[in-house]
């Protein structure tokens, strides 16, 4: 781990890295227990299920919760989650990880990731991290329980780490019934000392019904009601068992040149509605991801040079959606539309030049083929829109990066680079599981000129990180609802590439040690803060309006008391600033402020561990995400995913 973040502190620009055991301090339920205090990350569940809201920058803002994420590339160990398609988010779970990087914006450059979110990259156990044998088993508000057993170990030249865990959350809002259950498994073995492989197996069936959107009046007159339609449909998510499987072998050359070659393997069907009378989804998703990295130290004229030269693909050999008419027997097919071939190949190269002691040129260049190959190949209408049942796209684009760090001490530096990124549009973003499609105008990616400073590293009590952004955006891909869901229809939600925007902003994040006893007791604040500044630049509509669906000021703090025999106590505060619901301004999401607290125990011995987490002690009603709607009109519309209310927590662990 001191590894991985030390290879961190060496981006110049935003980067963090988040530890698990941190995060089992408290409920570890979904992502956004594990992101919580990470500037510039906003990620909220709605609903309490695996499909959350999250964004970094801004990318992805407008999606909602329920649909795969955009905008921002997840990994595994170094292999891709995120393909053609997005990243379906089932596989998102907080199972088995030992700790969790964040790379904003074009700072994971490393792992091919050009969008303007940048990366999250997963580190799974292994038997070297998690030796021995863990029962874990949680507890809660509104339902909510887990059971996790694990084991670790080496054996010879191997080492082995599997996981099982069952969890369920009968909800706060009415019909947000969750239930997942799955297997984690990281297998290593070491030929000799330059040859290694390491093989990642993740598995897990999901069934979670749909959050639904309320009212602002609705929301205060009872937060754990739903709508009309969520309730007549029983609209719901079916993941009927999702496998991931990634390979990655190491080489060491004599030189202490290493090659890195990784395969993925992901299979994830999914059926939407399945419980429901309202057009229920099939969707067959089948992804191959590759990659291969070379990665060499040298000298040039006598200062220090770290090459690296990279391919990595994600691809679809088999996806598609048959939508069907109204039948819970998925047998009056109404429309069939397939994605296979679609792909995202990039090659990059980068180095890492050392000028002086004290000052590093880090420089960059990826190119990426995006190709998308939509095909309706059935309709149970005749196509008279004049519009192409086919459509292909295939086109390369250039992302070039230039970046300087300078060390005013040994561990604080001074950072700022100049980038562009690139979004691809999702290939079902180009026409969905719906009758309408997006051809007549089709989706180009959104590309975006981003230019980054700041200063981040460790002195004295102080640890943390300042930076500051702009990104000028053509074509960003936004979406909006244009038709709510009702009793006989499914919601209508629509992608498309908007008028130039700009994305700006503040992350800020600070931890203190504000004391220190003699006997090792210590008193920390830490804290996150965001500014979001997300608007058109001149849209002949909607002038500089801010775009809808994130709030412009997010703070998060923590004060905490760690005893030195084990136990800890703490208060921690999440303050949120109004977000606005639609394109035109009209109607916003009133901001907030949540107070809870955390306690437990964490043996020295680590033989034991237990917590108490307090979720907002205040029980206040709040607007956990938002659905943007094109034009509000000022009304008070369903829009808003409501959060949860009071809810208390607890967990043990037993190693053995």
């Amino acid at each position: 781990m001191q590894a991985a973040q030390a290879k961190l502190d060496e981006v110049a620009g935003g980067t963090s890295l988040v530890t698990q055991a941190e995060v089992e301090k408290g409920r570890s339920a979904t992502l956004e227990d594990t992101l919580a205090y990470q500037p510039g990350v906003y990620a909220q569940a709605a609903g309490g299920n695996d499909a959350i809201k999250i964004s970094i920058r801004g990318s992805g803002a407008n999606t909602s919760p329920g649909y795969f994420r955009e905008g921002t590339k997840f990994l595994f160990d170094g292999l891709a989650l995120t393909g053609a398609g997005g990243t379906p988010y089932e596989l998102l779970d907080t199972q088995g990880l030992n700790y969790t990087e964040v790379l904003r914006g074009a700072n994971a450059f490393e792992y091919g990731a050009l969008s303007l979110g940048g990366a999250i990259n997963f580190v799974t156990q292994s038997g070297l991290t998690a030796p021995g044998n863990r029962v874990k088993l949680e507890g809660g508000s509104f339902g909510w329980q887990k059971q996790t057993l694990s084991t670790g170990g080496v054996v010879g030249d191997g080492d082995y780490f599997v996981s099982v865990d069952n969890s369920r959350r009968d909800g706060y809002q009415d019909f947000t019934l969750a239930k997942a259950q799955g297997v984690v498994g990281n297998f290593g073995y070491r030929f000799n000392p330059k040859l290694e492989t390491r093989l990642i197996i993740r598995y897990r069936e999901e069934y979670h019904e749909n959050a639904g959107l309320l009212t602002l009046e609705q929301l205060k007159k009872n937060s754990r009601q739903t709508n009309i339609a969520t309730r007549d449909t029983r609209g719901d998510s079916t993941k009927p068992g999702s496998t991931w499987v990634g390979s990655k072998t190491t080489y060491t050359f004599d030189d202490d040149a290493t090659l890195e070659a990784g395969l993925v393997y992901h299979n994830y069907p999914q059926v939407l509605s399945r419980k429901s009378t309202v057009n229920p989804n099939y969707w067959d998703w089948r992804d191959i991801n590759y990659s291969l990295k070379y990665t060499r130290n040298d000298e040039v004229f006598g200062l220090s040079s770290t090459s690296t030269a990279g391919w990595s693909s994600t691809e679809h050999v088999r996806a598609g959606v048959r939508t069907y008419q109204g039948s819970k027997d998925l047998d009056i097919l109404q429309k069939q539309v397939k994605y296979d071939g679609s792909f995202d190949h990039v090659f990059s190269l980068g180095n890492d030049l050392g000028l002086t002691d004290n000052l590093y040129l880090a420089t960059g260049v990826s190119a990426i083929q995006i190709k998308r190959d939509v095909n309706v190949t059935y309709s149970d209408r005749a196509n008279t829109s004049g519009l192409p049942n086919h459509y292909d796209y295939d086109e390369w684009k250039l992302a070039p990066r230039i970046g300087l760090r300078y060390y005013i001490a040994p561990d604080v530096q001074l950072f700022g680079n100049v980038s562009r990124s690139i979004d691809p549009p999702s290939s079902w973003s180009i026409s969905g599981s719906g009758i309408t499609s997006n051809y007549a105008k089709p989706l180009v990616p959104q590309a975006a000129n981003t230019v980054e400073f700041g200063i981040k590293g460790k002195s004295g009590i102080f640890d943390g990180s300042l930076a500051f952004y702009k990104s000028w955006i053509k074509n960003e891909l936004l979406s909006v609802e244009v038709l709510p869901a009702t009793t006989t229809s499914a919601a209508v939600v629509s992608t498309s590439n908007a008028t130039p925007t700009i994305h700006q902003g503040i992350e800020a994040g600070l931890s203190t040690r504000l004391w220190e006893g003699s006997n090792g007791d210590t008193l920390t604040w830490r804290q996150a803060y965001t500014l979001n500044d997300f608007h058109y630049e001149n849209d002949p509509l909607f002038n500089k309006n801010e775009l809808p669906g994130l709030p412009k000021h997010v703070y998060q703090g923590e004060l905490q008391y760690q005893f030195a025999s084990g136990f800890y106590a703490g208060v921690n505060v999440r303050s949120v600033s109004s977000t606005a619901v639609d394109y035109a301004n009209t109607f916003y999401a009133p901001s907030y402020t949540l107070w809870g607290a955390r306690m437990g125990y964490d043996d020295p011995g680590k033989t034991w561990q237990v917590y108490l987490d307090l979720k907002n002690l205040t029980d206040k009603d709040y607007v956990t995400a938002v659905s943007p709607v094109y034009n509000a009109q000022g009304k008070d519309v369903a829009a808003l995913y409501p959060g949860d209310g009071f809810g208390a927590f607890t967990g043990i662990t037993y190693n053995f």
